[in-house]
C-alpha cells in the first residue's frame, strides 16, 4: 500500500484541520511578541487546568503546573511518573524577527517625526519598508509604573510604516544588492507629522504624555518592538494555507501547546518549554541557553519530595527532546538553492531534521539514529504523517535551533517542524496540514513510553 503524504489526503479531518486552523490564527494575532505569546499561553494553561507552580506545596501524578520566567519565557509541567526516568520535552521559541525601538529614537526631520531602530534576528531589511506596522512592548514612567503599549494591531488602531524611495529616484539604490538597498539605519519607523505649536515632536510628546503618561526620557528604559501590523489570513483559492507574522516560531508553539492541554494523564512527565532569544543565538537570561528551565525543574523535584542534587541531571540525560521549530519548504520559485531529494514540501507533514547547522553541519545537534528509529516507529503506529528534509543544499547556507543546548545534557534530541515558505519574512506561508501534522506529531511523541 502506498504511503499517505498528506493530512489532505484523509477526509475524515478535514474538519479537524479547518477548526485547528482557525484557534491558530487567533493565536498569531494574540501573540505578536514573546511578551504577548507567554500572556496567551498562560490564559490558555489556566483554562486547562495548569497552576502556577509558586503557589503550589506539593506535586504528584496528574499535576499541571506552568513556570512564568520574566514575561518573556514560560514553561508547562505535566507530572506523570518519577522524572529521573526520562521525560518528554518539547522545546520552541516564542520571539521572531522584528524591528526594536533604540533607547534614545524619537527625532523630527522634514516635518516628520520617526522613531529610530534596531533591527533584530535575521530580516531582509528590504522587506520591512512601505507594510503597516504596529508598536507593541512596555514602558516605565520615572514612578516605576508600567505602562503597556499596543498601537496598530487593531483595525481602528492608526499604523505605522517605514518609506521607500519612489521608483522614479531609484537609479542608485537599484544598483545596489538586495541587501544594501536598504541598510539599518534607514529603518526609522514613521509616527507623526502634525505641528504643535513648536514643531512635531513636540506635538508628538505631548500626545504621548496624554495618552499614556511618559516622557521622551522613558524611551531609555523601554522595551518597544515594531512588528508587522497583517491579521493572520487564509491564503489561497481553497483556503489551505495560512500567511503570518511570526509563524517562526509561534506554529510549533501553538502545536505544542495544543498538544499539552488537549492530553491528559500521561504515562512520563512531559515538559513544554517556550523560550525567547532564539531568534540571536540564544543568549540572555530568558533564552534557552539560560538555567532557569534547570531551577524550574529543581523546584519541580523538590514538589515531588526529591531533594537528590543529582536528580536534575539524571532528568534530563534520561529524556527524550523535540527541538521544535520549522524549516523551508522547497519553493518552486527557489528550487536552485534545495536539494530536492532532501527538501521538505508543503502538505507532505511535519518535518524531522536529523541535523541543522551550515556547511559541514556547524553548529549543530546530529540527532542519534536509535532515537529517530523509535520516533518513526511511534509515528507509524499513531498514523501520524511526516516526512524528512534539510535547510537547503551543503554550502548553500543552512540555520540553527535550540537542540545543540538541550544536547548538551545528555537527552536524546532531533528537529522536528512545520515546513514554511518565506520564513523570517513579515509574512510566512505554512499548510494547514503541516500545522495539523505538526500537532498530532507532538501529541503523539507524549505518549511515548
Amino acid at each position: 500500500m502506498e504511503k499517505i503524504k498528506s493530512y489532505w489526503k484523509l477526509p475524515d479531518v478535514q474538519k479537524d484541520i479547518a477548526a485547528f486552523s482557525e484557534d491558530y490564527k487567533t493565536f498569531l494575532d494574540r501573540s505578536k511578541t514573546e511578551r504577548m505569546a507567554v500572556a496567551e499561553i498562560m490564559r490558555i494553561a489556566e483554562k486547562a487546568g495548569y497552576n502556577n507552580l509558586d503557589d503550589v506545596e506539593k506535586l504528584g501524578r496528574g499535576d499541571r503546573v506552568y513556570v512564568n520566567n520574566k514575561g518573556k519565557s514560560i514553561m508547562l509541567f505535566d507530572i506523570g511518573e518519577n522524572p529521573e526516568k526520562g521525560m518528554a520535552i518539547i522545546a520552541s521559541h516564542i520571539d521572531s524577527p522584528r524591528l526594536d525601538v533604540k533607547p534614545n529614537p524619537l527625532y523630527e526631520e522634514n516635518n516628520v517625526a520617526l522613531l529610530k531602530t534596531h533591527y533584530y534576528g535575521g530580516i531582509k531589511k528590504y522587506q520591512w519598508t512601505a507594510i503597516p506596522l504596529a508598536i507593541h512592548g512596555v514602558m516605565f514612567r520615572k514612578d516605576g509604573t508600567k505602562v503597556d503599549v499596543h498601537v496598530g494591531s487593531d483595525p481602528e488602531d492608526p499604523i505605522f510604516t517605514i518609506t521607500d524611495l519612489l521608483p522614479h529616484l531609484s537609479k542608485s539604490q537599484n544598483s545596489k544588492t538586495l541587501a544594501e538597498g536598504i541598510i539599518g539605519e534607514k529603518l526609522n519607523v514613521l509616527v507623526g507629522h502634525k505641528p504643535g505649536e513648536v514643531n512635531v515632536k513636540e506635538a508628538l510628546l505631548a500626545l504621548l504624555k496624554e495618552k499614556y503618561g511618559i516622557e521622551e526620557d522613558d524611551f531609555t528604559v523601554s522595551e518597544l518592538e515594531v512588528v508587522p501590523a497583517f491579521s493572520a489570513r487564509d491564503l489561497g483559492f481553497d483556503r489551505s494555507m495560512i500567511a503570518g507574522y511570526g509563524q517562526d516560531d509561534r506554529v510549533c508553539s501553538y502545536a505544542s501547546l495544543r498538544a499539552f492541554v488537549d492530553g491528559k494523564d500521561r504515562e512520563k512527565t512531559c515538559v513544554a518549554i517556550f523560550a525567547d532569544k532564539e531568534e540571536i543565538g540564544s543568549v540572555g537570561n530568558t533564552s534557552m541557553s539560560a538555567n532557569y528551565f534547570k531551577n524550574a525543574l529543581g523546584e519541580v523535584l523538590h514538589a515531588m519530595g526529591n531533594d537528590d542534587h543529582l536528580a536534575i541531571n539524571r532528568a534530563l540525560a534520561n529524556s527524550y527532546v523535540l527541538s521544535a521549530d520549522v524549516t523551508a519548504a522547497m519553493d518552486p520559485n527557489y528550487p536552485e538553492v534545495m536539494d530536492k531529494l532532501n527538501a521538505a514540501q508543503l502538505g507532505e507533514g511535519v518535518c524531522m531534521m536529523k541535523y541543522t547547522g551550515a556547511r559541514g553541519k556547524s553548529g549543530t545537534s546530529d540527532a542519534n539514529a536509535e532515537f529517530l528509529a523509535a520516533l518513526r516507529k511511534k509515528f507509524d503506529e499513531d498514523g501520524v504523517i511526516w516526512q524528512v528534509g534539510e535547510m537547503g543544499k551543503v554550502d548553500e547556507g543552512g540555520g540553527g535551533t535550540v537542540a545543540y543546548i538541550l544536547a548538551e545534557t545528555g537527552a536524546e534530541v532531533v528537529d522536528l517542524g512545520t515546513a514554511l515558505f518565506s520564513m523570517h519574512a513579515p509574512y510566512e506561508v505554512a499548510s494547514k496540514a503541516d500545522i495539523y501534522s505538526t500537532y498530532k506529531a507532538y501529541a503523539s511523541f507524549l505518549t511515548m513510553k
